[in-house]
């Protein structure tokens, strides 16, 4: 369960790390408090889970309602690495046209054209 939403956080949020625990560390501020939360309950347990003497300790109950909102909220995110991309990449060429008709009305004005 923790690396479904550890993969669900790399994909919609952009976070890169090894587990769940680095990505939290790294995009958890872009999560309301509430999935935040229970991302980090579900990160615990998956380090409880670990041990066998601490996964008698974990409550399966508490970690499937904590993947259930954590998946909920991460599915109806949008894709905002795609978005961005595009938006930097349009930006980028409106940049290079603007200096483009710049220069070249500078050129104009220099030799006199206009």
């Amino acid at each position: 369960m923790a690396d479904r939403v550890a993969a669900l956080m790399e994909e919609r949020l952009g976070a890169r790390g090894d587990g769940l625990t680095d990505k939290l560390r790294r995009a958890g501020r872009k999560l309301p408090r509430k999935v935040r939360a229970a991302a980090d309950f579900l990160a615990e347990a998956a380090h409880m889970s670990q041990n066998p003497r601490m996964l008698l300790q974990v409550d399966h109950d508490k970690v499937a309602e904590a993947y259930d909102i954590c998946v909920r909220h991460l599915n109806r995110m949008p894709n905002t690495r795609r978005r961005t991309m595009l938006a930097g990449m349009a930006s980028s060429m409106a940049f290079s046209i603007l200096v483009v008709l710049v220069l070249l009305g500078a050129v104009l004005f220099w030799r006199g054209f206009i």
